[in-house]
């Protein structure tokens, strides 16, 4: 796995193309729920250590709204769409046309869970459509789940689902926006791609950039 400390600017590049192409498919089918226009754009994607995922989430005991699942398929690994509790609100809000819905409210609000849980399948799954379609590979999620816990809790379990671990993550910043509000409200997440050891080089491999793996 040395050569992740070597990654090119053309291996992000293509990782930023591949989530724009995601963000796009995910903007149309949110845009379809809620019945008004939403752009979904990628800021920045990087390669990071475990530890500077989880700051980058806000700290291991920053509690969090996220959502994980399993890949299957020619490259599997994991991936966690992470929101902010005050951002997960906002989406909410927008959701189910509640302006006074409290994340407290969550536990009880079977809605906003499902709400939620829509959100991360629509995001996994366009981003995980749009790795398949450039890489060639048969690449498909399990069924989400969602946790509200502690960001060192929520990705310690997921690593738990791996037989083996790697030392690194891709993070997809992820930015959702309504035209007709300010962009400081726009909803703004990070998605964590974990692929398992050897499918950093099987990716990377089908798109046809030679690693030193």
């Amino acid at each position: 796995m040395g050569f992740i400390r070597e990654f090119s600017t053309i291996h992000l590049d293509i990782l930023k193309e591949i989530g724009n192409i995601g963000a796009g498919h995910a903007a149309t089918s949110l845009s379809k729920l809620l019945n008004k226009k939403i752009d979904m754009k990628v800021p920045d994607v990087k390669i990071v250590s475990f530890d500077e995922m989880m700051e980058l989430a806000g700290g291991a005991d920053n509690v969090v709204a996220a959502v994980f699942l399993r890949i299957e398929g020619d490259a599997p690994g994991s991936m966690f769409f992470v929101l902010p509790t005050e951002q997960a609100t906002v989406f909410i809000r927008q959701m189910i046309g509640d302006e006074n819905f409290l994340f407290e409210q969550l536990a009880e609000n079977e809605i906003a869970v499902s709400a939620l849980q829509e959100l991360g399948n629509i995001l996994s799954g366009s981003y995980l459509s749009s790795l398949s379609d450039f890489t060639g590979l048969d690449l498909y999620p399990s069924v989400p789940a969602l946790s509200i816990d502690m960001v060192g809790a929520i990705i310690s379990y997921g690593l738990l689902e791996l037989s083996q671990v790697s030392d690194y993550a891709i993070v997809i910043d992820t930015a959702l926006n309504e035209d007709d509000i300010e962009v400081c409200e726009s909803v703004r997440g990070h998605f964590f791609l974990l692929p398992d050891p050897d499918s950093f080089h099987i990716i990377f491999t089908s798109l046809g950039v030679k690693d030193n793996g």
